[in-house]
């Protein structure tokens, strides 16, 4: 279901950045700043098989500064909110579970092959950051009891369609890399964990 409403979203904003990027000349500015209320994080099974996939709804936001045309740095910041799902734990089945929400911050590099300074915007981008397990919403039978912080990395890219010189929408797609803590609970961290975000959201730009 979740799966669904997010591919939904996604067609709809990029249909209204296609559609408006042909109205007239735009590009993003020097500062361009990203809300984006519709996503997902979805992380796949550990290697061990202990630590189970699952996915939870992501919500965020973006500043990022764009040094030239093909150039931009750029710091994130948001979260995920635990879905009610089923999963298995190191053998351990659970049924209507919510998976733990997340809070997450990144520093990444924008790499703009075409220019940003055009009405479709393609990019590559990579960076460092964190991810924290918050020990909210009944996650205790998890194992989840304390905050607990993970180094990541991230690579990906995306588009930005820009109805006018000020206002665009953005479809975003990362790949994250999560290294394992020895402190970690056993629903995740035990291991190092690797996950899909897919993000649409507005771009303001000035």
């Amino acid at each position: 279901m979740l799966r669904n409403v997010l591919a939904l979203l996604a067609a709809t904003l990029f249909g209204i950045g296609a559609a408006s990027a042909q109205e007239g000349t735009a590009g993003a500015g020097r500062v361009e700043i990203g809300a984006f209320p519709g996503g997902g994080m979805f992380f796949t099974q550990s290697s061990n098989g202990n630590e189970p996939e699952f996915g939870n709804y992501a919500v965020g936001a973006s500043l990022t500064v764009n040094v030239n045309r093909w150039i931009g740095i750029e710091g994130e910041g948001g979260g995920t909110v635990g879905l009610h799902q089923n999963f298995t734990v190191a053998a351990k089945p659970f049924t209507d579970q919510r998976s733990p929400s997340m809070w997450s911050y990144n520093g990444n590099l924008v790499v703009n092959p075409g220019r940003s300074d055009r009405a479709v915007v393609p990019y590559l981008t990579g960076g460092v950051g964190g991810l924290t397990l918050c020990p909210c919403g009944g996650v205790d039978a998890l194992g989840i009891t304390t905050y607990e912080t993970y180094l990541t990395g991230n690579v990906g890219g995306g588009i930005k369609w820009f109805s006018t010189r000020h206002v665009g929408v953005r479809g975003d797609y990362r790949f994250f890399m999560v290294k394992n803590n020895d402190t970690a609970p056993l629903f995740f961290g035990n291991e190092n964990r690797y996950g899909h975000r897919v993000q649409a959201g507005l771009v303001f730009t000035y």
